[in-house]
């Protein structure tokens, strides 16, 4: 008599798994369309970040960057993600220098972005613009939600944050850039107290669908992958 051998059962991933260890991008106008293969650059990425204002530093126009701040190629980097079922929020470099200026970036920011229906609106803080970064940042982050925007996070560093006394209080979401050895891979966890959903591990990031470098982000491993990114990708009603 024989036996018939067991079929060994090999561990399968969830489709849902599989989705939240895929990276995050975030890209402007330096990376030109002309260069995605968005069908292939889709397939490797859970979501996308994509910006639409440069901020007042713009004051020539270049590659990627018309004269009003705008960037060259987020409408089209928006559409092609979203075409694709890539989910899509949006960020502005945070540069005015002043509270008007930064009302009036927050106005254009929330205009060129809100018919797209982003999933969030990031405020990307890196320079000293004014004496009072802290009450810019506010004055960006209040008009966005006075002109309806519902989730509004702020991209930071931990430092930067701590010599600016920037606070993060009304933020619905925070972003950190630590890049380890920035050597395109996930090195460790941001050492810091402040609590953070998206993390920023490197500038020097290689995926298929793109021929360069790309900033590549996670979600925090220190909080619930899952629900962090229901928070961060589902689109407002």
């Amino acid at each position: 008599m024989t036996t018939k051998k067991k079929k060994e059962t090999v561990p399968t991933v969830e489709p849902e798994e599989e989705l939240l260890a895929k990276p995050i991008v975030d890209l402007s106008g330096w990376q030109l369309p002309s260069e995605i293969d968005y069908d292939t650059l889709s397939e490797n990425i859970s979501g996308a970040i994509i910006r639409v204002h440069s901020g007042a530093q713009a004051k020539k126009e270049n590659v990627a960057t018309h004269l009003n701040g705008l960037d060259k190629s987020f409408a089209t980097h928006i559409q092609e993600f979203q075409k694709r079922g890539i989910p899509v929020a949006v960020y502005a470099y945070i540069a005015a220098g002043s509270i008007k200026e930064m009302e009036k970036e927050a106005e254009s920011f929330y205009k060129a972005s809100s018919k797209y229906k982003p999933t969030f609106y990031w405020l990307d803080v890196e320079e000293k613009t004014m004496n009072d970064m802290n009450a810019g940042v506010e004055a960006f982050r209040a008009k966005l939600e006075s002109l309806g925007a519902q989730n509004i996070g702020i991209y930071i560093g931990t430092y930067f944050m701590e010599e600016h006394s920037i606070s993060t209080e009304k933020f619905t979401a925070v972003w950190i850039p630590t890049y380890g050895y920035n050597d395109g891979y996930y090195n460790a966890a941001p050492n810091t107290e402040q609590p953070y959903d998206l993390h920023q591990y490197t500038s020097e990031g290689k995926l298929e669908g793109f021929p360069h470098n790309l900033d590549l982000n996670q979600l925090s491993p220190v909080q619930d992958k899952k629900e962090t990114y229901k928070k961060l990708f589902s689109t407002p009603n």
